[in-house]
């Protein structure tokens, strides 16, 4: 915690000795003065928390060197010291929000601590405040650069998922442009991909999308699909649904994300036995 500097300013020099002896108990560093444009120096030079002035002083009066003093250090608590002919005239000033507390003179000694306690309490709350403040609002602008960065973020996710889905349905469209069959099936005998060709030529519909092929393929497909599976790519002459063809069969990996599998291509053959 900050050590606080408390100032005090009148042109009675004994005034301001039986301030000092009044908080020689206190942690509070003691400043003094004997004028107000002195004083306007000290504050710049000491930046003092608390200050306390006498109202009757000469070539300023206390009213008007804490307005100054306000300039020179806002944050400090202002607190004046008063003859009660000068009430009427102080308490307008304190009215205009520049002076936290008038203390006649003579003042009580109890009185004029518990003022100088409460004072230093409000300056310690006003600092206080001060840090959260700015404490929330260093939070909020990174809350805010999160809140960018997420944006930027999703943003991307957002256009690289519709690029891989356009990417995706071009593959799409390209492999049903292809007059030749193609199949994918996952490595537990799930058919996980068919082009129309393939549905075509083996008599299929899109249901078969999905489901294990030891339902649907014939034997002798199914074990062609484990040879692949278990020696690598190889072909072999087929008929399937009646269409003779040239059938290829290659492992794949991360077919359908991580998953692995084997692609089939039918290649089926024109009225002269060519592929």
């Amino acid at each position: 915690m900050e050590k606080i500097k408390i100032l005090f300013v009148d042109d009675e020099e004994y005034i301001l000795k039986s301030l000092k002896r009044l908080f020689a108990d206190k942690d509070y560093t003691i400043l003094t003065s004997t004028s107000g444009f002195e004083a306007l120096d000290i504050i710049q030079e000491e930046s003092p928390q608390i200050i306390v002035s006498d109202y009757r002083m000469p070539g300023i009066n206390g009213v008007d060197f804490l307005r100054k003093a306000y300039i020179r250090k806002p944050d400090a608590i202002r607190i004046i010291l008063s003859g009660y002919a000068d009430t009427a005239v102080v308490i307008e000033a304190i009215n205009e929000g520049r002076i936290y507390k008038l203390i006649q003179k003579p003042w009580n000694e109890d009185e004029l601590k518990i003022t100088i306690s409460n004072a230093v309490d409000r300056y310690l709350l006003y600092k206080r405040n001060q840090e959260l403040t700015k404490e929330l609002s260093e939070k909020n602008e990174e809350l805010s650069q999160l809140n960018e960065q997420l944006k930027r973020l999703l943003k991307e996710k957002t256009d690289l998922l519709e690029f891989k889905s356009q990417a995706l349905s071009n593959f799409q469209n390209i492999l049903n442009a292809i007059p030749v069959g193609v199949i994918g099936i996952d490595y537990e005998g799930m058919m996980v991909y068919v082009n129309e060709a393939w549905l075509k030529i083996a008599g299929f519909d899109w249901g078969y999308l999905g489901a294990y092929i030891g339902d649907f393929l014939p034997e002798q497909l199914i074990n062609f699909v484990e040879n692949v599976k278990n020696n690598g790519s190889c072909q072999q002459y087929f008929s399937i649904n009646k269409n003779k063809g040239k059938l290829l069969g290659s492992p794949l990996n991360n077919i359908m994300g991580e998953q692995r599998g084997v692609i089939l291509t039918f290649i089926p053959l024109d009225e002269h036995g060519r592929a």
